[in-house]
């Protein structure tokens, strides 16, 4: 019986999270970081505040836009824009990631960065986003190549294009 019961709720679990990311849904949402564990060059304190933005074309996959500012003590300030996408398995709440991003900064840096992460639902649209992510800097890999934790809010909405 208690198998029977853990099943029914299992599935009933799956079937409300994959309607929280069906076609059509529109994403807002923040972010922290701070939290870098790679050795790049920049060893200093570090603070970043995010925002992002996106929209489900299909279901479980988000397009995505986000706009980052990184302040590092001492050193300079870093403005990144990223465009990519955010894949949902919507049986356990993973998410996957993959963005172009390019930083400015003294120097302009261009490279790919994926996430992996977790979307937790407050309630049926208010989500709390721990995600582990990988830069990689095409222009100067060992400066700037990090690896790093942010956690986030997110807002999914209902369509607001629609008639």
């Amino acid at each position: 019986m208690k198998k029977l019961a853990f099943i029914i709720a299992a599935m009933l679990v799956s079937l409300a999270s994959h309607a929280q990311f069906e076609q059509g849904k529109v994403y807002c949402g923040a972010s922290y970081s701070g939290f870098d564990f790679s050795s790049n060059n920049i060893r200093n304190t570090h603070v970043g505040i995010g925002a992002k933005g996106g929209y489900l074309i299909i279901d479980n996959l988000t397009l995505l836009a986000e706009f980052d500012y990184d302040y590092y003590r001492h050193d300079f300030d870093i403005f990144t824009a990223s465009t990519g996408a955010r894949y949902h398995i919507t049986l356990n709440g993973i998410f996957l990631g993959a963005t172009a991003s390019m930083m400015v900064f003294e120097k302009t840096d261009i490279g790919p960065s994926v996430q992996v992460g977790y979307t937790f639902f407050l309630n049926k649209t208010i989500t709390i986003e721990p995600e582990l992510y990988y830069y990689q800097s095409l222009a100067n890999h060992h400066d700037f190549s990090t690896i790093g934790f942010r956690i986030g809010i997110g807002l999914y909405l209902d369509n607001l294009f629609k008639k």
